[in-house]
């Protein structure tokens, strides 16, 4: 089973930046941004940054390891490697892929949290290890994530 990236992203006001999902035929859930390692990947952090430009249209700096979560999942085990950066640009207008190309796949609403642990509990979060790793660690974010320079989306300064 493929790993995945996840990527705990602060705004420029020390915000979280979060999905909510809302698919037909499924409960609204909430997610932070990331996706699949890809063949074309060299990195797991150059996954986090095509991903975070795909989903978001974002580009990132301070990009940090923060936890790795495995869980059962679709009869295997599966992997996320979390990551926490700060934002740099955004420009909706670069986001792109199937997820967001197709509306049977859902709208994906970009929404900005204050860093309260009420914030993730109140919500529907996945993946939950995830989600009880946010809920722990939230207020901490920004100390945990240094503010970093300015990066290109594949990950070179």
């Amino acid at each position: 089973m493929r790993p995945s990236v996840r990527g705990v992203l602060l705004d420029h006001d020390e915000r979280l930046m979060i999905f909510r999902r809302t698919v037909p035929g499924r409960q609204v859930y909430w997610s932070v941004p990331g996706g699949h390692v890809e063949p074309d990947d060299a990195t797991l952090e150059d996954t986090l940054h095509r991903e975070l430009l795909e989903e978001l249209g974002a580009t990132v700096s301070g990009v940090t390891p923060l936890t790795t979560v495995s869980y059962p999942w679709q009869g295997g085990i599966k992997t996320q490697h979390v990551y926490g950066c700060r934002l740099v640009t955004l420009d909706p207008a670069l986001r792109h892929g199937p997820e967001l190309e197709d509306p049977a796949r859902g709208h994906y609403e970009v929404v900005r949290l204050p860093l309260r642990r009420s914030e993730i509990t109140s919500r529907h979060v996945v993946p939950e290890p995830v989600a009880y790793y946010l809920s722990a660690t939230i207020t901490a974010l920004p100390g945990l994530i240094p503010p970093g320079g300015p990066r290109s989306p594949t990950g070179g300064r």
